[in-house]
């Protein structure tokens, strides 16, 4: 995979909120746990996204509690922007071997972190099948 890895001072200047905001969004299950602990603790595209998707609801006033359901999977209170020239998309960018990549909006999708996650492991898994069959027939296997 190809994310883009990112302390906590660097999701948080992306996103304009406090560390402290952040962990409580941690602490509430709203934003994933950080990939590994204490100093080494990092995180990826995925926060960012769920930390901008919450963003915009709560600037359009909706609950924490109503963003966990939708971050849980619901149906946002609210319809996504219309896509217009030098508007600014999160995406993740899983990049499966050379020649094969996936672009993954999971806000458009309605995936929540976990569905993404199952889904990259889904693809790349398959891709390990279908691409090590490729190699076993290329040298002469049926």
């Amino acid at each position: 995979m190809n994310n883009k890895i990112f302390t906590l001072d660097e999701l948080c200047t992306l996103t304009d909120y406090s560390k402290r905001t952040a962990r409580y969004y941690i602490q509430m299950g709203l934003l994933s746990r950080p990939i590994g602990d204490g100093r080494a603790a990092h995180y990826s595209d995925i926060h960012l996204g769920q930390l901008l998707q919450i963003k915009r609801l709560t600037e359009v006033g909706v609950s924490l509690e109503r963003i966990r359901e939708v971050l849980e999977g619901d149906e946002s209170p609210v319809s996504p922007r219309k896509r217009h020239p030098g508007s600014v998309e999160v995406r993740s960018h899983l990049f499966v071997a050379p020649g094969i990549e996936i672009q993954i909006s999971p806000e458009e999708a309605g995936m929540t972190p976990e569905q993404v996650r199952a889904f990259v492991r889904e693809v790349m898994e398959t891709a390990d099948r279908v691409l090590s069959g490729a190699a076993y027939i290329k040298k002469g296997g049926k």
